[in-house]
């Protein structure tokens, strides 16, 4: 005779910091704005219409250079929170979740189905809360498809996190880095990216 488990239900607890919201009200506000903006007018405008997805960005605070290319499938979690130079490109299935500030150097791109997350939970706390990151990619570096970043690290110049990888640790500058955890497998040719950006 078998016995079957039983859930166990806690009454809610209005008190328990597991229930408390992770942002404010006028956060959730801005993203349900952007998030309507997204579904209707970015994401289901044509693949060429840059400029347009663009424009959106900077409607809701991103900061963004004259040519960043932002594709119908990518997703920005809080473009008031994203700054980019000129050129930054982000793929279909990409995803930047970003409550804190991303800045993006010239040329840098995210490749499809990567993730970049900039928010972890203090899971050592009983109140479990979120806590966020600025974070720093820079100029050239390119994070390829299905790699994921983790909370708070930066990318140098010119790196490369490879195919599927995940960084866990800062990217030096010009690195190559690929696995599970990121390691650095090789050096980058500095001659493989122009020199101040000409």
């Amino acid at each position: 005779m078998s016995t079957a488990i039983q859930p166990k239900f806690a009454e809610s607890d209005l008190r328990d910091p597991m229930n408390q919201p992770a942002y404010s009200v006028g956060n959730r506000a801005r993203r349900l704005l952007w998030n309507i903006c997204y579904v209707l007018l970015f994401r289901t405008s044509p693949v060429p219409f840059f400029a347009w997805r663009a424009f959106l960005l900077r409607l809701f605070g991103a900061k963004l250079g004259p040519t960043c290319k932002f594709y119908p499938g990518c997703r920005i979690w809080a473009p008031w929170n994203l700054c980019c130079e000129d050129l930054v490109a982000i793929a279909d299935g990409a995803e930047l979740y970003n409550p804190s500030p991303f800045f993006m150097g010239s040329h840098m791109i995210v490749s499809q189905g990567a993730y970049i997350c900039g928010a972890t939970h203090l899971y050592n706390e009983p109140s479990f809360k979120l806590v966020s990151f600025p974070m720093r990619f820079g100029a050239y570096s390119w994070i390829c498809a299905r790699a994921a970043v983790n909370p708070g690290v930066n990318v140098g110049e010119g790196a490369i996190l490879a195919l599927g990888s995940v960084a866990t640790k800062d990217l030096e500058p010009f690195g190559i880095y690929a696995g599970v955890p990121a390691r650095k497998v090789k050096e980058r040719l500095r001659s493989a990216v122009p020199a101040n950006g000409e």
